[in-house]
């Protein structure tokens, strides 16, 4: 494939494992958040975060304490302010930090007028911009985004991504105009879903063989190489 040039409008980032790292702090104030609003965390020690949508987490996790859909869904609200108010408290606590080549490739997004920087996270609306401060980001970077608190479904957030972003320019955005970039299997599908060109970076946990064989557009060790091998 080659380099896309000046037809790219919207470039969209995961967080978790693609700007950042947590080190932890995600699940240790989801934890402290799902006691506190649902009296049990369920089996959240051996549960596999990657790619899902906080929403969907909670539904995984609280079916076999008896919980409905319909009763996380009831409850969003007032988790997702909990959740916030834990991981403020405990975060600096953890050695969070930025991926490799992240805090670049959002500068030169930013620097770029052709080019519109925003997320597209699993993370609640809440903890998203506590997760991009404490990694150096400032959250105003970022232009618009679409959070695991909007939808269980990860796929769904690329459209709400793209259609706050077509408001905010006040043109329509082509799919193909978009970029999806993130470290998990779940990614690549969400931006298949969309129909954006698809990338997936190796500084998440999704062992590389995984993430190749879901076929992104373009495979990254991390995102130092973004410009120069995605965009030019």
């Amino acid at each position: 494939m080659q380099p896309v040039k000046q037809t790219v409008r919207l470039i969209l980032f995961d967080i978790d494992g693609t700007l950042m790292l947590p080190k932890g702090a995600g699940r240790a104030s989801t934890k402290l958040a799902m006691q506190e609003i649902f009296n049990t965390a369920g089996r959240i020690d051996e549960h596999h975060f990657g790619g899902k949508t906080d929403w969907y987490t909670l539904v995984e996790l609280l079916a076999e304490e008896g919980f409905s859909p319909d009763d996380v869904a009831r409850v969003m609200p007032d988790y997702e302010q909990a959740v916030a108010r834990h991981l403020e408290a405990i975060i600096d606590g953890f050695a969070v930090e930025a991926c490799p080549g992240a805090h670049h490739a959002v500068a030169e997004t930013r620097r770029r007028p052709d080019l519109l920087p925003g997320i597209v996270t699993g993370n609640v609306s809440s903890t998203a911009p506590i997760k991009l401060r404490a990694a150096g980001y400032d959250p105003a970077w970022f232009a618009v985004g679409a959070y695991g608190s909007e939808a269980a479904d990860r796929n769904a957030l690329p459209f709400l991504a793209l259609e706050r972003a077509e408001r905010l320019l006040g043109e329509r955005i082509a799919p193909q105009q978009v970029v999806v970039i993130g470290d998990t299997p779940a990614d690549v599908a969400c931006a298949r879903a969309l129909g954006a060109v698809a990338v997936a970076v190796k500084t998440g946990y999704t062992p590389a063989e995984e993430l190749a064989a879901t076929q992104p557009d373009y495979l990254l060790d991390n995102l130092s190489t973004f410009y120069g091998t995605v965009l030019l």
